[in-house]
C-alpha cells in the first residue's frame, strides 16, 4: 500500500468513526433554548403594543387644536411631522411620548401659555427632524 493510499484510508476511517459519534452526542439531542418561542412572541407583542400606544399618544398630541395651531404658526406641515414620527426608533418614540404627555398635562393645567407651547412645538419638530436626518 502506498503512502497516498494509507492517507485516504485514514481519512475514510476517521470520518466513518466521527460522524456516528457526533450524531449520537447527548448534548446535540438534548439541546434546549434559553428563551421559549412563546416568551419571544409575548415580548414581540408587548413591544408592538408599546410602540402603537406611543405613536397614538404623539399623534393625538400633534392633532390637538393648540398643537395644530402652533404648527401652522411655525410654518410646519403636520403631516410631515407625523410621517417623521413614525420613522423614530422605539426608544426615541417612548421618550417623545412621555414628553408629549407631560406637555399636554402642563397645558391643560394652565402652566403653559400659547407662546410656551409654540416654543415647545418648535423644539419637538427640530428634535424629530434631527433624529430622522441622522439616520
Amino acid at each position: 500500500m502506498t503512502l497516498l493510499g494509507m492517507r485516504q484510508f485514514a481519512r475514510g476511517l476517521t470520518v466513518s468513526v466521527l460522524i456516528p459519534l457526533l450524531g449520537m452526542s447527548p448534548s446535540l439531542r438534548a439541546q434546549t433554548h434559553v428563551v421559549s418561542p412563546a416568551d419571544l412572541q409575548r415580548a414581540a407583542v408587548a413591544a408592538t403594543t408599546a410602540r402603537q400606544h406611543n405613536l397614538e399618544t404623539i399623534n393625538g398630541f400633534l392633532s390637538s387644536p393648540p398643537m395644530e395651531k402652533a404648527l401652522v404658526t411655525a410654518g410646519v406641515d403636520p403631516a410631515q411631522v407625523k410621517t417623521a414620527v413614525s420613522a423614530l426608533s422605539d426608544q426615541e418614540l417612548a421618550r417623545l411620548a412621555a414628553r408629549s404627555e407631560k406637555i399636554q398635562a402642563d397645558f391643560a393645567a394652565g402652566r403653559l401659555s400659547d407662546r410656551d407651547l409654540l416654543i415647545v412645538v418648535l423644539c419637538l419638530v427640530a428634535l424629530i427632524v434631527i433624529i430622522v436626518a441622522v439616520r
